[in-house]
């Protein structure tokens, strides 16, 4: 983990601080947005990175226990001819 000491600036009637580039680069935030969680300890700036994939596995899990899990359509169709693609 890295640390850096930042001066904190007054802009406009609030007070903000100046990241780095090669700071931004570490979490590889391609929005221009972050998340900032505010504790007894401190404030975390944090990635905003949306996980598209959240809540998928109560999802399976639930679809496999409604027995929702089944393929709609086979795997092989009778007319498929698999040597084309060798």
């Amino acid at each position: 983990m890295q640390t850096l000491s930042l001066k904190v600036r007054k802009i406009g009637n609030s007070k903000g601080i100046v990241i780095p580039q090669k700071f931004l680069q570490l979490v590889e935030n391609e929005k221009e947005e972050i998340t900032i969680e505010v504790d007894e300890n401190g404030i975390l700036l944090k990635n905003n990175h949306i996980n598209p994939r959240k809540g998928w596995v109560t999802a399976f899990k639930k679809m496999a226990k409604n027995n929702d899990d089944k393929l709609i359509f086979p795997d092989v169709f009778t007319d498929e001819n698999l040597d084309e693609w060798k």
